[in-house]
């Protein structure tokens, strides 16, 4: 049934292939959004059938493949991917519906679309390290085709650049992936909590390193992030959705799932520096961009320091901390295509992303008045304003991470005030004041009438607005899914923690947010932990 995810989209993209004659783009784009929405009726079905209460990998596939190498067809989903899935078919029905009508090579560009939700699939339900290599890569090549060709002037260097980074990625992963397996003596590369048990402590630090360098780059973490700016300002509005919804996730997971799931030993020697690392790129991407004047380039730097929270989560390694991960991810997932699909509409009507130059976009009658407000909404949330996801997911990630890493956390505190900052720039300069687009010192055109916006960008804006809202208004609907992976993936730090906790109330447990009062009690099933009645079932700092 797994397998089902990863080939649904490839048998649409095999029919758009085979279709006889001229493919009109409204009938790519249906074939399309069939195939996707197809996909997230089968991850409805499965979360239906989905145990809370399992930890470990469910619905699991296997096929033997080429044994001699260690590779088989491996599947499995648990609450890490699942959630990661549901976003993966979500964006990229959004990007297919935003598409423009009037692309050319309109059959290349659906069939790229649909093999990069495949191989994103693919690699979020791996569960065997070479078959995650594969799927890694396999949506490399159609990405850097949707930008080389179908992204702005500079679209051969940012994509060429995009190459590279993300080329240099895939051999340290391998690497680290192929002295993993061999260093452990072992023959299969499927995935085992304790594949690196044996390992010394130096091969585990050497390995671990190898694999934060490769998925950083991916994320995109300081200093392997000047990749991402310019692939986003050069590719399209749908591809932007794609790229910081989706794409980047891939390196997060990567973290999670590969370095915190399988090298604890040596996730616990350099977790310090990892948290600094965190600080480092969350400040960085948050006075980066507040120093552009391009709307677009603004909000691919507050992903560089959106992205930085999600290993300070990561390196605490709390349960609160590791499902703050899942939270940031999704989080940043929704807003992120929330805030690329409103700039792409901007830029349409205006022909400009200049914060320089636009004037007054709210303007009631002649304006942008439904992509103004949905702005506000989607920076509201970016900058953690309560009652949206963004603010729960920051919370967690602060919450879970102060107790092990109070100075880092701090200091991610004040690059959660600086988003506020560059973000309230980006709305008062384009959408206040009178409606003009011309630099101050000329005189402004006061005579413009912009178009309205298209249902075409209303409902997918609108539908990401209701989700983020969703989310922050009931955390535990997404929670859920991932609390008994969480817990799992915690248990091989829990002495790391109980060490690295600071100022903790000498009345509670030295991990205040990670253990039960009574270790008696047991949480019941459909409770989170980390939303539990703290007088009940946790105690709290």
């Amino acid at each position: 049934m797994l397998s089902a995810l990863i080939l649904i989209p490839l048998v649409a993209a095999l029919v758009l292939i085979l279709w006889p004659g001229k493919l009109e783009a409204q009938t790519a784009k249906v074939v399309s959004g069939i195939g996707l929405a197809l996909t997230l009726v089968l991850l409805g079905f499965l979360a239906t059938q989905f145990e809370l209460t399992t930890p470990g990998f469910q619905f699991e596939e296997l096929l033997p493949w080429v044994e001699p190498l260690g590779l088989s067809y491996r599947l499995g989903l648990d609450g890490l991917s699942l959630p990661l899935l549901v976003v993966n078919s979500l964006l990229g029905l959004v990007a297919i519906y935003i598409s423009e009508p009037t692309l050319h090579r309109t059959r290349l560009y659906y069939v790229l679309l649909l093999v990069i939700n495949s191989a994103v699939a693919g690699a979020f339900l791996a569960a065997n390290l070479l078959l995650f290599f594969i799927f890694y890569e396999l949506e490399l090549i159609p990405l850097y085709l949707l930008i080389a060709i179908w992204g702005g002037s500079r679209r051969g260097y940012a994509a060429t650049k995009f190459l590279i980074y993300t080329a240099l990625s895939g051999v340290l992963i391998l690497g680290a992936f192929l002295g993993l397996v061999w260093l452990s003596g072992n023959t299969s590369f499927d995935y085992d909590s304790g594949l690196a048990a044996a390992l010394p402590l130096a091969q585990q630090v050497s390995l671990l390193v190898a694999l934060l360098i490769g998925f950083g780059i991916k994320v995109p973490l300081f200093p392997f992030h000047t990749w991402l700016p310019d692939a986003h300002v050069e590719a399209s509005t749908p591809v932007s959705v794609l790229l910081a919804g989706v794409l980047l996730k891939l390196g997060t997971y990567g973290v999670v799932r590969f370095g915190l799931g399988l090298l604890p030993d040596a996730w616990m020697a350099l977790a310090p520096w990892m948290a600094t690392w965190a600080v480092i790129s969350v400040l960085y991407g948050s006075l980066a961009a507040i120093a552009q004047t391009d709307m677009k380039k603004m909000v691919a730097y507050s992903s560089i320091g959106h992205m930085g929270y999600v290993l300070l989560a990561a390196a605490a390694s709390t349960p609160v901390s590791i499902v703050a991960t899942v939270f940031q991810m999704i989080s940043h997932g929704l807003i992120s295509a929330l805030l690329f699909l409103l700039v792409g509409v901007v830029y349409k009507a205006t022909g400009t992303r200049d914060m320089t130059v636009l004037r007054g976009l709210l303007n009631p009658e002649r304006g942008l008045p439904f992509v103004g407000s949905m702005m506000i909404l989607g920076v509201m949330a970016s900058a953690g304003i309560p009652g949206m996801v963004g603010f729960i997911s920051e919370f967690l990630v602060f919450r879970g991470s102060f107790l092990i890493f109070p100075v880092q956390t701090l200091l991610c505190m004040v690059g959660s005030g600086l988003t506020a900052v560059y973000f309230l720039l980006l709305v008062n300069r384009v959408f206040f004041g009178r409606l003009a687009i011309a630099p101050p010192t000329v005189a402004p055109q006061l005579d413009i009438d912009l178009p309205p916006v298209t249902w075409r960008d209303r409902v997918p804006a609108f539908g990401l607005a209701m989700l983020i809202i969703a989310f922050g208004l009931q955390p535990n609907w997404l929670a859920r899914w991932s609390e008994n992976i969480t817990l799992a993936l915690h248990q091989p730090y829990q002495g790391f923690v109980q060490a690295r906790t600071q100022f903790a109330p000498t009345a509670v447990p030295a991990v205040a947010d990670t253990l039960f009062v009574d270790p008696a009690l047991t949480l019941p099933t459909p409770v989170s932990p980390v939303f539990a009645d703290p007088s009940a079932e946790i105690s709290l700092p």
